[in-house]
């Protein structure tokens, strides 16, 4: 039914107008008694729970940061079968993002190239909401996902962060450094590693007992995703996630000149999913086994899921395929990894 709603109606909407109409539908499902009722359908096998960060998971599989930018969605995502949902990318100053257009589809390649440039209302407003949130009876894990604010210098992203984390990190299951977006300017550069040391040690200090981790981009080079791996180890955080959207546009179904018009941005969906593994891959190599490893970028179904599992992920993301396969996404591959 959801493939043939995407192809007469939603692949002919604006990508963004599309998204916010999806959010209302999932902020229903997070509404009693709706939410009991969807919860019948779409809860995940107890067999399918895992341990980690010192939290439980209903579901290894869970809902990529970009999908809930400003806290809205999390007791909808929940109900609909995610274990856990990472909101934001979240900036300690509110901003309007990039100019629109800013998100399109590649639907012959089943993916999206995005430069939203973490459009959100603000760490102080999504503080607010998450307190709301942490008071529900039924949640899912809730990371949040913090980044740079645009307006403020890369020389000062380290002061930046810890207003964020400072804010955020208490009211956080886990707390997620972004320093590989490629639509914030300067912001990739944070990932060198004389660069991202002070960085991380800052922002740990400023989060407390609350776990966390680093996002990375697809884009480095092997020896660069090691350097980093390392490093958060060595820095004494909790996790890594592993990837962030890619720069690169090689191999697409879609006509080069569509691609080009569509201008600059983060390339995320299928085409993600080979380098997104040989990533999590040599994270996994260069960590202690306990050391917990987020694998996002191409997942599609559930044996996308036990594919990283077995590569060495902790849990796993998703976030694009939602747009192309519905809100019975996490049901189906819930569902799928019980009956393998």
């Amino acid at each position: 039914m959801y493939p043939l709603v995407f192809r007469t109606i939603l692949a002919r909407l604006d990508p963004e107008f599309a998204h916010h109409l999806g959010a209302l539908v999932i902020r229903a499902a997070g509404v009693e008694p709706v939410a009991s009722l969807v919860r019948r359908f779409t809860a995940p096998s107890p067999e399918l729970r895992v341990d980690a960060l010192g939290l439980r998971f209903d579901s290894p599989f869970g809902v990529a940061a970009g999908f809930d930018k400003n806290v809205t969605m999390g007791r909808g995502l929940g109900a609909l079968g995610f274990g856990h949902v990472e909101v934001g990318t979240l900036t300690a100053l509110p901003q309007p993002g990039n100019p629109r257009p800013r998100l399109f589809r590649l639907v012959a390649d089943r993916a999206v190239i995005n430069r939203m440039g973490f459009n959100n209302d603000g760490a102080v407003l999504a503080a607010d909401r998450l307190r709301r949130l942490r008071r529900s009876r039924r949640r899912p894990v809730i990371g949040v996902n913090i980044g740079k604010s645009r307006v403020v210098a890369v020389d000062d992203a380290t002061t930046d962060y810890v207003r964020s984390a400072r804010l955020l990190a208490p009211l956080a299951d886990y707390l997620v450094v972004n320093v590989s977006s490629p639509n914030t300017p300067g912001l990739r550069g944070l990932q060198a590693v004389e660069t991202l040391r002070p960085l991380l040690t800052a922002v740990r200090d400023a989060a407390g007992d609350t776990p966390l981790l680093v996002k990375i981009a697809p884009d480095l080079s092997d020896d660069e995703v090691g350097d980093i791996a390392r490093l958060a180890v060595d820095a004494g955080l909790s996790g890594l996630i592993a990837t962030n959207t890619t720069i690169e546009r090689s191999g697409l179904s879609t006509p080069v000149a569509a691609v080009e018009a569509m201008g600059a941005g983060g390339l995320s969906g299928a085409p993600l999913k080979d380098r997104a593994v040989q990533v999590l891959r040599l994270v996994r190599a260069a960590v202690p086994a306990d050391f917990v490893v987020i694998s996002a970028g191409g997942v599609e179904t559930a044996d996308d899921v036990r594919e990283r599992v077995a590569a060495g992920a902790t849990l796993v993301q998703g976030y694009t395929a939602f747009l192309y396969r519905g809100p019975l996404w996490a049901r189906q591959i819930n569902h799928g990894l019980v009956r393998r």
